[in-house]
């Protein structure tokens, strides 16, 4: 897949083999896979009833979805004192760009900060070739782990393109199972990437078992 252009519904059109990872197998699981009612703001003390904890909750869309690693919305990027209160030491922003449902920033607006950032132009359409970008990212969160950092992943709303990129760290890099990878996230974090998404992580699941034998 990576590195290869995917046609309109070509997700759709590739036969099933028996014992593959499928786009339905993993739809079924983000939809079996409950999140947890309630989690505490990262970077905020939940026992504390006062204003800046109302307003943060209402500003901020944050999750820790794995030690280390957070995925949120394109608006809690921008705010530079939030991450420097959680520690961030990475950030990746999955939605690089000026036109709508991108997240325009870049390199120079982390200028005054001592955070990393990786831009990259994902589109969130199902015909959007993702997978190209899988070890890229898998690489780039890696980083901040294995040096006990912390990296920010987001997109627009911090649901399909950041969590495809974050699903595909701990495939690669973890060696959990798609659906596993699912289950971790989900219960964390109401994420549901889009179908052509999906059937890439089926894929790169498939690869990456296929490679294990």
């Amino acid at each position: 897949m990576a590195g290869q252009n995917m046609s309109p519904r070509l997700y759709e059109l590739t036969p099933t083999f028996n014992g593959e990872t499928t786009e339905c197998q993993l739809t079924s699981t983000i939809l079996a896979t409950k999140v947890h009612d309630f989690k505490p703001l990262p970077g905020f003390d939940s026992n504390l009833d006062n204003l800046q904890y109302y307003r943060a909750q209402q500003e901020i869309d944050c999750d820790e979805i794995y030690p280390g690693i957070y995925i949120g919305d394109g608006i809690t990027a921008k705010n530079k004192k939030y991450l420097e209160m959680l520690g961030i030491t990475h950030l990746l922003n999955a939605a690089e760009g000026k036109r709508f449902g991108f997240v325009n920033t870049n390199s120079n607006y982390y200028a005054d900060t001592t955070i990393r950032y990786l831009g990259l132009p994902i589109k969130d359409l199902p015909t959007e070739d993702i997978s190209k970008y899988f070890y890229t990212t898998a690489n780039f969160i890696d980083e901040a782990v294995s040096m006990e950092g912390k990296v920010f992943v987001h997109c627009m709303k911090g649901i399909s393109r950041s969590a495809t990129c974050v699903l595909a760290y701990l495939m690669i890099k973890k060696d959990m199972l798609a659906v596993d990878a699912i289950q971790l996230i989900r219960t964390n974090r109401d994420i549901f990437p889009n179908k052509g998404f999906l059937w890439q992580l089926a894929e790169l699941d498939n690869k990456l078992r296929r490679q294990r034998l």
